[in-house]
């Protein structure tokens, strides 16, 4: 268990909150509503290539805005390698270097090999692609450099207590988002199916396709495949969330917490985060005495009803408690029924918000507002003006729009979320 001494005795100390960034408007968000780290990939030698990412300049940019306001920034060089995706590595971690990032995310030993070589510096996390799931591992990659263990997925909270009692290195585990239908993200599926190589950052995501079955000399003619008759999305796992483990994760001592999800949208990003934040807030808020028995700790119901409301599968604890079975797996389609949707992010806050919108908005409707920490504000659009001063009644995606609601927003902030509930 990690504490510190404080004027009043033992404090429990929090683990660092680690967010996606698949492009710069999600880092914006994700620092806003509460990372203290993000993680992002540029146009090459990273996984998630279709996530938009990040040019030199936009990375640059990037990092000076998570650096400004107190976050750190992680960059994969998470690919498997091969030998012709080698070249221009060295000329690229030299160019991290330049711009301060403060770790790059490596699975590859041959890539850890080249960047403890040229930027020896940098310190390396070590990506959950590397598999480590037991604590003679953690020793081997520590003893190669690596400063920080991304642990496999397919672990159970007994056993990271395991690999902490016996590892000096960081330990960074998953939290949040979703989960590959193979080991520890190592996935061919996408490979032969479409050519696109997933551990080279071309994933096709096949585990969310619908499947049928088709008899080789009946072609076209095709047969459901259906297991006890839910349905044909037969790789399609539910999400991770662990929001409610969280207690038992602080006190095994687990120094970094990370939320997946770097093609997923800002409404995403920004809904994990700042529930995620709130809970962790919350756990550091609690007396030191509440930390004497972790299992006993229990969030409030509100952090579990918010975070359903920011989710695209369903819930699985995954491996954590137990194996998992047929119940964390979602057959009837590729994603659960959203019940909340965004409305706008703010660019300007104020009596008559100049808000970005990201659905089409009409007055008279009721929205919320995300507040940075675990509350949301009611809100009713009265009154539409477009940029170029004239009424609206109905606003869509893109437009630049100042909003009035009743009540006045008390808490809008630059990069804040507006949703509403789906009817």
């Amino acid at each position: 268990m990690n504490k510190n001494e404080s004027a009043n005795g033992l404090r429990m100390v929090l683990p660092e909150l680690l967010a996606p960034a698949g492009t710069y408007e999600k880092l914006v968000t994700a620092v806003h509503y509460g990372a203290d780290a993000v993680y992002l990939g540029g146009k090459q030698f990273s996984l998630r290539e279709k996530a938009g990412n990040f040019t030199e300049e936009s990375m640059r940019d990037g990092v000076n805005y998570a650096h400004k306001h107190g976050s750190k920034v992680y960059v994969t060089v998470n690919i498997l390698a091969h030998n012709r995706d080698l070249e221009g590595l060295e000329e690229y971690l030299l160019s991290l270097r330049k711009m301060e990032v403060d770790a790059l995310i490596i699975s590859d030993p041959g890539i850890l090999s080249v960047a403890r070589k040229i930027v020896p510096d940098l310190p390396i996390h070590l990506s959950t692609q590397a598999n480590v799931t037991n604590h003679a591992a953690a020793s081997f990659w520590l003893c190669q450099g690596v400063v920080r263990l991304n642990l496999a997925r397919e672990l159970s909270l007994t056993e990271i207590c395991q690999i902490r009692a016996q590892t000096v290195g960081e330990l960074e585990v998953f939290v949040h988002g979703a989960l590959c239908i193979s080991y520890s993200g190592r996935c061919m599926l996408s490979n032969y199916m479409t050519g696109r190589d997933a551990n080279r950052g071309h994933c096709a995501h096949p585990c969310r396709f619908s499947y049928a079955l088709v008899e080789e000399k009946r072609p076209g003619e095709y047969f459901p495949v259906e297991e006890d008759e839910r349905g044909t999305y037969i790789f399609n796992s539910k999400d991770l969330c662990l929001l409610e483990m969280l207690p038992l994760l602080v006190a095994a001592g687990v120094d970094s917490l990370k939320i997946e999800g770097r093609m997923k949208s800002i409404f995403y990003v920004g809904g994990v985060v700042r529930v995620y934040r709130a809970a962790l807030d919350y756990l550091g808020s609690l007396p030191a005495e509440a930390w004497e028995d972790p299992g006993a700790i229990r969030l409030p119901d509100l952090f579990m009803e918010e975070i359903r409301r920011t989710g695209t599968r369903g819930f699985t604890k995954n491996f954590i408690t137990e194996r998992p079975g047929s119940s964390e797996m979602l057959y009837l389609s590729s994603r659960a029924t959203q019940s909340y949707e965004p409305v706008a992010v703010i660019l300007q806050p104020g009596s008559r918000p100049l808000v970005e919108l990201r659905n089409q908005v009409m007055v008279g409707e009721q929205i919320e507002y995300m507040n940075r920490g675990i509350d949301v504000q009611l809100l009713r659009i009265t009154h539409m003006q477009g940029e170029d001063g004239n009424s609206l009644q109905k606003a869509n995606p893109g437009n630049r729009i100042l909003i009035t609601i009743e009540p006045e927003l008390q808490m809008g902030e630059t990069n804040g979320i507006l949703r509403r509930k789906k009817v």
